[in-house]
């Protein structure tokens, strides 16, 4: 009896480490397929200037982009003597962290509106206020 329970024991080990093997190899092989895929759509879009879509089955796939871009080349201007003197520096873009928490504020601030209209309880929409405007205010001071 004690037989069979080893050898059972012995089989479950084997299969134990087989199993780990394969999830290694698989988890090898999905990141080298998701590496191929980056480097093929950095490509497509380098030269023809456009992104590929993913199949239906796939619901996102994102990829930040490489440092080794190439630039392309561009025509040389004709230099002009008296050159005007180089535009201001644009304006700094706000931070998407502070526009994400303007447009939930605003969304909040309407429903604040509707509930006080219907004369529903604003207590909780009054408390979701104050904590987005003071993360807000977080947000702005960093």
């Amino acid at each position: 009896m004690s037989d069979v329970i080893s050898e059972y024991q012995k089989w479950k080990q084997q299969g134990e480490d087989l199993r780990v093997k394969a999830k290694l190899a698989m988890e090898t092989r999905f990141r080298e397929l998701l590496l191929e895929a980056v480097r093929v759509a950095e490509e497509y879009k380098h030269d023809f200037g456009g992104t590929l879509k993913p199949p239906p089955a796939v619901t996102a796939f994102r990829h930040k982009a490489g440092s080794a871009k190439k630039k392309r080349a561009v025509p040389a201007k004709t230099a002009v003597k008296d050159a005007p003197a180089a535009p201001p520096p644009p304006a700094k873009k706000p931070d998407r962290k502070v526009l994400g928490l303007q447009k939930r504020l605003a969304t909040v601030k309407a429903k604040l509106e509707a509930a006080k209209a219907a004369g529903a309880p604003t207590r909780n929409l009054d408390d979701q206020i104050y904590e987005i405007e003071d993360a807000l205010q977080t947000a702005l001071r960093n």
